[in-house]
């Protein structure tokens, strides 16, 4: 924390030709005897800041002091803005906007807030999804296990998780941590996630092997689809796969062939499309495309 203090206090120096302690004090919400360390912390760095005695004094960067207005460049400072403001659609707003204000904090500041890219990490259940970001960064922070109801493709289980953080990943927000039960590190879904509560027991935090923080990995792309799609559905396949993701073929037909993990979320992709789509590998979910349209026709008549 102090670095980010002593950083924030240099920019706002860089951006106002004067400020006073008190100023400083209540913009950090730290006393005047620690702005006062700060100040002498800024000096020993390298800094050269002057404090005025008197009516008007103060503190100011010397005059003539060669250093851009901003301890990071335009694009760094872009960068950081923008993710704080996506950050800031799934969390408690106070902290951030503090950070942003920090940042910013003039008329004459380095960098405007009106920003080019626009970041938006919530979702249509955004309320309990911040509720429970916030409730597992505080588990992270104080070490307490979190116990929640799950749920998929079996059913419901309650389990028990000692969480290390969480993450956005594959357009979804996940919780990643160690799972008792399973006595491995395992990641669960945010939106399947319910019930979350924190619990009184803690835990010492483990070393998480190498291979565990690979996510990519985690999905390994290990089954091979190949469907033809009707030409009006191009636009989609770019969507998701990107441009030239197919062949297309004489017949005007675009012939995908890519590799996926989950059997039942890419059936689920595929019959999406209706009629437009013809899968030729693997065999066995052509099989199940045709037992499910038989089905719908059943239950439809």
């Amino acid at each position: 924390m102090k670095l980010d203090r002593l950083l924030g206090i240099l920019t706002v120096l860089l951006q106002n030709e004067r400020v006073t302690a008190p100023y400083l004090a209540d913009k950090f919400e730290v006393t005047r005897r620690t702005i006062g360390r700060d100040i002498d912390a800024l000096c020993l760095a390298g800094i050269p800041v002057i404090t005025h005695q008197g009516s008007g004094g103060g503190i100011s960067i010397a005059e003539g002091f060669k250093l851009d207005k901003s301890v990071l460049t335009t694009d760094e400072l872009s960068g950081i803005i923008a993710a704080l403001k996506g950050i800031g659609t799934v969390s408690e707003k106070s902290q951030i906007e503090q950070t942003l204000d920090k940042l910013s904090a003039s008329a004459d500041a380095v960098l405007s807030l009106r920003m080019p890219v626009i970041i938006d990490l919530a979702s249509h259940y955004k309320g309990s999804l911040t509720e429970k970001i916030e409730l597992i960064k505080r588990a992270v922070n104080e070490k307490h296990c979190i116990a929640f109801d799950y749920y998929y493709d079996k059913g419901m289980t309650r389990r028990e998780l000692e969480p290390y953080f969480v993450l956005f990943k594959w357009t979804a927000w996940y919780v990643f941590g160690y799972c008792p039960m399973r006595q491995d590190f395992r990641m669960f879904k945010l939106q399947r996630l319910w019930d979350l509560q924190l619990l009184e027991q803690t835990y010492t935090p483990r070393d998480i092997p190498p291979g565990k923080q690979d996510f990519n990995a985690r999905l390994p792309d290990d089954k091979t689809l190949i469907a033809d799609f009707d030409p009006s559905m191009r636009y989609l396949l770019i969507e998701e796969y990107g441009l030239n993701c197919y062949t297309e073929l004489e017949n005007g037909n675009l012939r995908l062939q890519i590799g996926f993990t989950n059997y039942g979320y890419t059936r689920s992709w595929i019959l999406s499309f209706g009629d437009k789509v013809m899968v030729l590998q693997p065999p066995e979910m052509a099989e199940d495309i045709k037992r499910i349209a038989a089905n719908l026709l059943k239950s439809h008549e």
